[in-house]
């Protein structure tokens, strides 16, 4: 499994096979990971605040992506400002638990090298 692969599929960054979040049973449960990999051991909060730079990645994030869609909205298609902050909000709302997850993936890969002896 390749880098981004290992990204968006929320695995391990170190042996890319250990999965980094637990199944969801509540929306309570969005950001419950296990305390190590079950493959290799890496700990998935190396340091107490760790995932605070993923707070930022999302941030960034959703806001360029926010902000395009509605300029597209009512530039492109020329929708009322009433609509377009409708179809953002729902799409906010559709998009809220892979975005943060997505963040706290890409945070962990960025900090936790690869190592191929776990292959």
């Amino acid at each position: 499994m390749n880098l981004v692969q290992s990204i968006f599929k929320y695995k391990c960054p170190r042996c890319r096979k250990g999965n980094l979040f637990l199944p969801m049973k509540s929306l309570s449960d969005i950001l419950e990971m296990p305390k190590e990999c079950s493959v290799c051991g890496q700990a998935t909060e190396p340091e107490p605040g760790f995932y605070y730079g993923a707070m930022f990645l999302s941030y960034i994030g959703t806001g360029f992506t926010y902000l395009a869609l509605v300029a597209v909205l009512i530039i492109g298609f020329k929708l009322p400002l009433n609509y377009t902050f409708g179809i953002l909000i729902l799409f906010a709302m559709l998009c809220y638990i892979p975005t943060i997850r997505l963040a706290r993936s890409l945070w962990i890969h960025m900090n936790v090298k690869y190592d191929k002896k776990y292959n």
